[in-house]
């Protein structure tokens, strides 16, 4: 694929766009991230009793699409040492759906992290956006090419440790099932379910530029408003790059879109709670990913028969 870059700027222009977002059942996006977020879960710690059940949850949800898996029982398993607490954690676990593409041998890889920061003595840290959202959007996401078998393999990854040092992005790349030079992009999702001026951003087309064209012609005047940038190594901190587990594989040469909002006044705090998401943009922002991502599906295909 990588080969064919230059063909794309002209190619995707031309593929037909078909709106199918509409189909994701919303009810059970929502149903998803309340429960991702709440109480009972604690805030997904790596290795806690909420952070268990929140893996229970996310296998039965993969089981129930019938999507095949690389690891058993859909769970990657992997051990890090998080230097801040000076702890070792042991049986991590990424957890992993497989849908086998109908025309190419190559894959996306669609993800977002499950865990988050916990307790804060008394408090609960809910992480309903940070990163409930994102991982109820892969469950989405997932429920969509369940019974629309998309062009290229799709694997659907729920991400343990990203807020100790992206250590399940690591222990991803680092026993990926394929060869990395397979994997047309990389779609990574943290923080899509709120922002008070109505806009998401697309992180990536800088370093991958021929992926602009059709994600914009996708996300033009639709709702939320997306945003290319903070992807410059210019800007710095606001170099959103290295921001999330998509860092893993842009290291390795992986093509990547990472969709996220601006931090708000709730993000890493007891305040980031289900009842603090913005439905309606969460439903938009969802369809919107949904609707690119099935473009480029099609568009990379076309790229890659040149």
């Amino acid at each position: 694929m990588r080969k064919n870059i230059k063909f794309l700027a002209v190619i995707l222009i031309m593929v037909p766009i078909t709106l199918f977002g509409q189909k994701i059942n919303k009810g059970q996006l929502l149903k998803d991230i309340q429960y991702l977020s709440s109480e009972e879960l604690e805030g997904r710690k790596p290795l806690s009793e909420g952070s268990l059940k929140a893996r229970s949850y996310i296998k039965e949800r993969f089981a129930s699409l019938e999507m095949s898996s690389q690891y058993p029982d859909y769970t990657q398993y992997f051990d890090f040492q998080n230097r801040r607490e000076g702890k070792l954690y042991e049986n991590a676990a990424n957890i992993i759906g497989f849908i086998p593409g109908s025309e190419s041998d190559k894959l996306f890889v669609v993800m977002a992290h499950y865990d988050h920061l916990g307790r804060q003595g008394d408090n609960i840290l809910f992480g309903a956006d940070d990163n409930a959202s994102g991982t109820a959007a892969v469950l989405a996401i997932a429920a969509y090419f369940s019974e629309n078998r998309p062009s290229h393999s799709m694997m659907f990854v729920a991400l343990d440790a990203e807020e100790m040092g992206h250590q399940g992005a690591k222990a991803l790349v680092e026993d990926f099932p394929f060869s990395l030079d397979q994997v047309v992009l990389n779609i990574n999702m943290d923080m899509i379910s709120r922002n008070d001026d109505n806009e998401i951003y697309a992180v990536g087309t800088y370093h991958s530029p021929f992926l602009k064209p059709l994600i914009s012609e996708v996300s033009d005047g639709r709702n939320p408003a997306l945003i290319f940038g903070h992807d410059e190594p210019s800007l710095g901190r606001n170099d959103w790059t290295r921001a999330s587990d998509h860092a893993q594989f842009h290291d390795r040469g992986v093509p990547f879109i990472y969709f996220g909002v601006e931090d708000h006044k709730d993000y890493h705090k007891p305040t980031d709670t289900f009842e603090n998401i913005q439905p309606e943009f969460y439903i938009d922002a969802v369809v919107l990913i949904l609707d690119i991502i099935i473009a480029l599906d099609k568009g990379l295909l076309l790229s890659e028969e040149k």
